[in-house]
């Protein structure tokens, strides 16, 4: 995952955690505005989530965020 979507997640995760405390979870789309105007983000993403960890739809945003920040 390029840095500037790591940054974006990360900062995503704080935000949700922040808000709502540790058990929120969240999907790759949480990343993103309801629009569709960064694609390859989107499809980046995705596979990191999916093809890559094998996530489930709705995850911790702590684990996400600690997945993340350790560079898997």
């Amino acid at each position: 995952m390029r840095e500037a979507l790591r940054r974006k997640a990360i900062a995503v995760c704080d935000d949700k955690i922040a808000k709502k405390g540790d058990g929120v979870g969240l999907s790759f789309y949480a990343f993103f505005h309801n629009k569709n105007d960064t694609p390859d983000a989107l499809m980046e993403a995705a596979r990191w989530w999916i093809e890559t960890h094998k996530l489930d739809h709705f995850e911790k945003a702590v684990k996400i965020r600690a997945m993340i920040e350790a560079g898997e």
